[in-house]
């Protein structure tokens, strides 16, 4: 559970949030506008953990955008008399900013780089907390597992999508070399565990692997 910690060094009581709430006020607001409404009975969800938020909306990226586009601060409105509202009530400066501040500030906050990804027809962004910074890394990670790492710091990959990233054509060489170390070290995941041999199977950071990537 997260409260406010009362500061009483001023005049005045001030709460110092241990949640971001400045990076969480711009995830939610983002979900609110880029939504896919047409998706009935998809909710937007935002959950929290001890050591993360995930704010999840039912649409996935318009065509022609990126992961990428989303971070340099490309932007394609999907709900264009919401995102008109918000823009009257001043909740949004300027189309296509809000992904960019959210991290500006998380550098600023020095916390681990959010995270935005899409899941099934879901976009999701997860904003990590100061307590997890808190990771313990071996001082010693295969150089395998660390180009792995890197190569999924944006976006979940297929088999085939990693091994190009990577530069390899022989499948067992990235099987043993590089994916099974790196799921056995607890740095990568499955994104359809309970499937393993799906053919939408991608494989993801986990909350190690992203410590990983913010040493290396």
């Amino acid at each position: 559970m997260h409260e406010a910690i009362f500061n009483f060094s001023e005049i005045k009581r001030k709460d110092v949030w241990s949640i971001p709430l400045t990076i969480l006020r711009e995830v939610i607001i983002n979900a609110l506008v880029h939504a896919d409404y047409s998706q009935i009975g998809a909710p937007i969800r935002v959950s929290f953990f001890d050591d993360r938020i995930e704010v999840e909306n039912p649409g996935i990226l318009l065509p022609g955008m990126t992961i990428e586009d989303v971070k340099s601060g490309v932007s394609k409105i999907r709900n264009r008399v919401i995102a008109r509202v918000f823009r009257e009530l001043d909740l949004i400066e300027q189309w296509g900013s809000g992904f960019r501040r959210i991290l500006q500030e998380a550098s600023d906050l020095g916390l681990i780089e959010p995270v935005i990804e899409e899941i099934g027809m879901r976009v999701r962004v997860t904003v990590f907390l100061a307590e997890s910074q808190e990771i313990q890394v071996p001082e010693q990670v295969p150089e395998q597992v660390v180009r792995l790492v890197h190569c999924l710091k944006d976006t979940p990959l297929s088999v085939k999508e990693a091994m190009k990233c990577i530069g390899l054509n022989h499948r067992p060489s990235f099987i043993y070399g590089y994916l099974k170390p790196a799921i056995d070290g607890g740095y990568v995941e499955m994104i359809h565990p309970d499937s393993p041999k799906s053919p939408r199977q991608k494989y993801r950071l986990t909350r190690k692997g992203k410590g990983l990537l913010a040493i290396h």
